[in-house]
């Protein structure tokens, strides 16, 4: 896992659930086809509003239509990210379209555990609300061993939450290649 990771941020507000994230129609994708794998990032927020809703992300689309790949390497958010279904789909879905690394004000417990678990996002926690302080389109960058961000336009610095016991996991790609490394698992 690399410990500094910059990127171009895609902005979103409070209260984002799993349905927006990965609507239900796309779930009877195959996580485990690579082929099928890629549309979950095809159709990653393809249920958020735009700015019609006063969503902080500018009217931009997560994804660009028909492209399997976002823009944005770093997602920033509110308050209550990934509540709603237990979906695992959400952050593989987040993950396909190249996102790495998610800040939130708070997570939904299951969403960050599902970024943990499955290794598919680095799930961080902001010490303020950051939406107000990051717009879409904005570079940032993140270091995740001092637990800080960079928004490089405003040169304004924010502390995040330490990853504290989370961070192996993530380190090994998920709990199962940790249980191997670790040897709980064969």
């Amino acid at each position: 896992m690399q410990n500094t990771l910059t990127g171009k941020t895609f902005v979103l507000g409070d209260d984002v659930d799993t349905d927006q994230i990965i609507p239900a129609e796309y779930l009877s994708l195959n996580p485990a086809d690579r082929q099928e794998r890629r549309y979950f990032g095809m159709h990653a927020c393809c249920g958020v509003p735009l700015a019609a809703s006063g969503l902080p992300n500018g009217g931009y689309r997560f994804v660009p239509e028909n492209q399997f790949k976002s823009d944005f390497q770093i997602m920033v958010a509110g308050r209550n990210f990934g509540c709603g279904s237990s979906r695992e789909h959400a952050p593989l879905a987040i993950a396909e379209a190249g996102v790495r690394v998610v800040v939130a004000e708070f997570y939904a417990r299951i969403f960050y555990r599902n970024c943990v678990n499955g290794g598919y996002l680095i799930p961080c926690e902001s010490h303020q609300r950051l939406i107000n302080e990051i717009a879409t389109g904005d570079e940032c960058s993140i270091d995740l061993n001092a637990a800080k961000l960079t928004n490089n336009r405003t040169k304004k610095t924010f502390m995040l939450q330490p990853l504290g016991d989370a961070k192996p996991i993530i380190e090994a790609g998920g709990v199962f290649e940790y249980a191997r490394q670790t040897g709980m698992l064969k």
